[in-house]
């Protein structure tokens, strides 16, 4: 059996592209280009988009709910329905047993455009099989899951 003797390289030795959060950063600013120009033609922003493909899942979600599967804070995530709602997709209302909360529901033309959005699919884009755009998408959630974990622990 023979052991390693390398050490990690010196800290002030690592490039710019040999960051992970790097990668990860500059990954989410290409994908934001590729997706600009679909989202344009449905009047969308990415944060908007991803709204009513989350509300698709489950109607009537209380904004908090929604806010944590989105992982944005109310104060952020209130606008973007403010807007969504001023644009047809979206209903805000309080719920008749708790009136803290407010439930939002898709419009009939919130579901229709979330159907158009929900037509875009990146995988060529990706360079990935469909196996392996499962798998690194699946890799990617857990590094996510692993950090709000680290964070979690931290505070």
């Amino acid at each position: 059996m023979t052991s390693s003797t390398q050490k990690d390289p010196d800290p002030t030795d690592v490039k710019l592209a040999d960051y992970l959060c790097f990668a990860v950063y500059s990954a989410n600013l290409a994908f934001g280009k590729l997706y600009r120009p679909i989202l344009d033609d449905l009047g969308l922003t990415y944060t908007q988009y991803v709204t009513l493909v989350a509300m698709g899942e489950e109607d009537g979600q209380t904004v908090s709910g929604l806010g944590e599967k989105l992982f944005l804070e109310s104060n952020t995530l209130t606008p973007i329905l403010k807007k969504l709602e001023a644009m047809g997709f979206v209903d805000r209302k309080r719920d008749p047993e708790n009136e803290r909360q407010v439930r939002v529901t898709l419009t009939k033309a919130g579901r229709r455009q979330r159907e158009r959005a929900s037509s875009v699919d990146l995988k060529d884009a990706c360079g990935l099989s469909s196996q392996g755009f499962a798998k690194l998408q699946k890799e990617i959630v857990a590094l996510r899951d692993n950090l709000v974990h680290a964070v979690r622990d931290d505070a």
